[in-house]
């Protein structure tokens, strides 16, 4: 067993005895580069629900959160938060921190309330975070709640992880809209509208109701309103859950972490030279990246 091994072993055994600390350290080997010697730790066990949150900066994503923990653990359930957010251009580590908003949490045994950077990784979700609902899973939280920082279309990557997939949006401004043309609604398995006592709320719910068929709920995140009957339609939504669903999220989840590693090919730029100059032509290229052990056929299309 390697260095690395033997360290996540040893912290793997203080984590499971309830120590936060190690659970942290745990996370930072799987951010930095031990992944694999810590999944190969961990026992085959189901992965709890995953719930995602996302939305554009301002929608009230870190304080819907933190009251939904806050409904989860008067349900005494165990909950770990991951929090994406963008990865410093210096360090690569996170930039906006652990979430001030989260802070009355922050105390709480139960509760674990992580940062994780993107590193670069497409799509904005971290390559990290599958490996980390694994680990968490393993450690007995029951619910995992991913928030991405939600700067742009990439952040619909976030549905290969989690199910049911939450997109938050302020009243007015033309939030519903952007949303559409961002491509958030085509992810949205439920849709809210938070800061609904604001001006304007009920015609972003009239909108929205006009580009998405998922449920539609109106919150006020900041003293509560609505927040238990979001945690239910939550919980309708995991229990609703199939296993042609998780196959499909989990298809997504591979061919992200594939285009994550070709984009860091070290032939990549070489070949993308060898194109531009036409010595070499796109469709070779791509083979000498990723080439097929076997001619698999193609599946019929059924229209």
């Amino acid at each position: 067993m390697t260095t690395a091994g033997r360290e996540a072993k040893r912290l793997l055994t203080a984590a499971r005895n309830g120590s936060l600390r190690a659970t942290g350290r745990l996370l930072s080997l799987v951010e930095n580069g031990s992944r694999d010697e810590v999944l190969a730790l961990l026992e085959p066990v189901a992965t709890a629900p995953v719930l995602g949150i996302t939305g554009p900066p301002g929608a009230g994503k870190s304080t819907t959160v933190a009251a939904l923990v806050s409904t989860y653990r008067e349900q005494g359930l165990r909950v770990a938060v991951l929090a994406v957010d963008p990865s410093s251009p210096y360090s690569g580590g996170a930039l906006l921190g652990d979430r001030i908003r989260m802070s009355a949490h922050i105390g709480d045994p139960d509760v674990l309330i992580r940062s994780v950077a993107t590193r670069g990784h497409i799509g904005g979700l971290a390559a990290v975070v599958p490996a980390a609902i694994r680990l968490l899973s393993e450690l007995g939280y029951e619910r995992i709640v991913v928030e991405t920082v939600g700067v742009g279309q990439s952040e619909i990557e976030i549905a290969a992880v989690a199910d049911p997939t939450v997109v938050i949006l302020n009243p007015g401004a033309g939030d519903a809209v952007q949303a559409a043309k961002a491509g958030l609604l085509e992810v949205a398995d439920i849709l809210v509208v938070n800061k609904a006592d604001r001006p304007g709320a009920d015609q972003t719910v009239r909108e929205l109701h006009g580009e998405s068929a998922a449920p539609i709920l109106t919150l006020i995140a900041a003293d509560g309103t609505g927040i238990p009957e979001l945690a239910q339609a939550i919980s309708d939504h995991h229990r609703s859950d199939s296993p042609e669903r998780r196959a499909a999220r989990a298809r997504v989840q591979i061919m992200s972490l594939v285009h994550t590693r070709v984009r860091a090919h070290p032939d990549l730029n070489r070949l993308a030279e060898d194109v531009a100059r036409g010595s070499l032509d796109a469709y070779t290229a791509a083979e000498m990246l990723v080439p097929r052990a076997t001619a698999v056929p193609a599946p019929a299309i059924r229209w």
